[in-house]
């Protein structure tokens, strides 16, 4: 792992929080060895982060096992930071009724750097397993809500999230290319939402809206998700008129809260 990153100018607390991310990246309980083995950091600033975040409950040392893992102090914070940040609050009881009315399975995402972060999923009547799941990362070139808020992402953004893809195919029709993936994403903005045609798992298909504020800033995007032995793109798309009123609730009452209209550029669904 490249540490020499941004938290290298911000003195001890910033090389903490750097750690801070690197154990919590591997989604498990670490041990000292696997940290030093990924760190830019010499054994004994390493041992010495790792002993100031344990003192302040950022992170817990579990004595038998001699593993890490985020402390509970970590654990109020985010749930707190998810309360009052996110869109989850604004957008729950749309994504509700939106469930309800589908009776497929809805997410709300948003873009975290390069990836998309799934904020919150209502199940369908009859859930179907699959990978997202509120917390987690997930691509933005094969996915339904990546794609969709990707496509109405400024153009520098958008260059620089390109620029990010592993373009790892996963799926016969997974898009591998950034010239592939662009052509797609001016199709999605001509019609205003996207697809997943089981680019990410077999037999998961999707709609998506992008979230927009008043000048076109994206917020977030959310999706109705079904399978190949439910329906078909054709049968999704005729949800769309639902899915863009849940869309332009969730951004009406986001106005409302703490996510102010800054955006300098305008783009604007098909049809408006």
């Amino acid at each position: 792992m490249d540490m020499a990153g941004s938290g290298s100018g911000d003195g001890t607390v910033g090389k903490a929080l750097e750690v801070l991310d690197q154990v919590a990246s591997f989604g498990r309980p670490v041990r000292f060895s696997e940290v030093l083995a990924d760190s830019a950091y010499p054994k004994p600033t390493l041992y010495r982060l790792l002993q100031t975040l344990v003192s302040q409950n950022m992170l817990s040392y579990n004595l038998d096992r001699q593993t890490y893992a985020p402390g509970a102090r970590l654990v109020r914070l985010a749930h707190a930071a998810w309360a009052q940040s996110s869109l989850v609050q604004v957008a729950s009881p749309h994504l509700l009724r939106l469930s309800v009315a589908t009776t497929e399975t809805v997410h709300l995402a948003q873009l975290d750097h390069a990836q998309v972060l799934y904020l919150d999923k209502r199940n369908a009547a009859h859930p179907v397993e699959m990978f997202s799941q509120a917390g987690k990362v997930g691509p933005v070139y094969c996915t339904g809500v990546g794609k969709a808020m990707l496509a109405f992402t400024d153009d520098a953004q958008a260059d620089d999230i390109i620029a990010q893809q592993s373009f790892h195919r996963f799926q016969p029709g997974t898009l591998t290319t950034p010239a592939a993936l662009r052509q797609e994403l001016q199709a999605i903005r001509a019609r205003g939402y996207a697809f997943d045609r089981e680019e990410h798992e077999p037999g998961i298909i999707c709609i998506a809206m992008p979230i927009l504020t008043p000048s076109g800033r994206v917020l977030g995007a959310v999706s109705v998700t079904s399978t190949t032995a439910r329906t078909d793109l054709k049968g999704l798309e005729t949800l769309a008129p639902k899915v863009r009123d849940a869309a332009d609730a969730i951004a009406q009452d986001a106005a409302k809260w703490s996510f102010p209209d800054h955006g300098t550029h305008t783009l604007k669904l098909a049809g408006e």
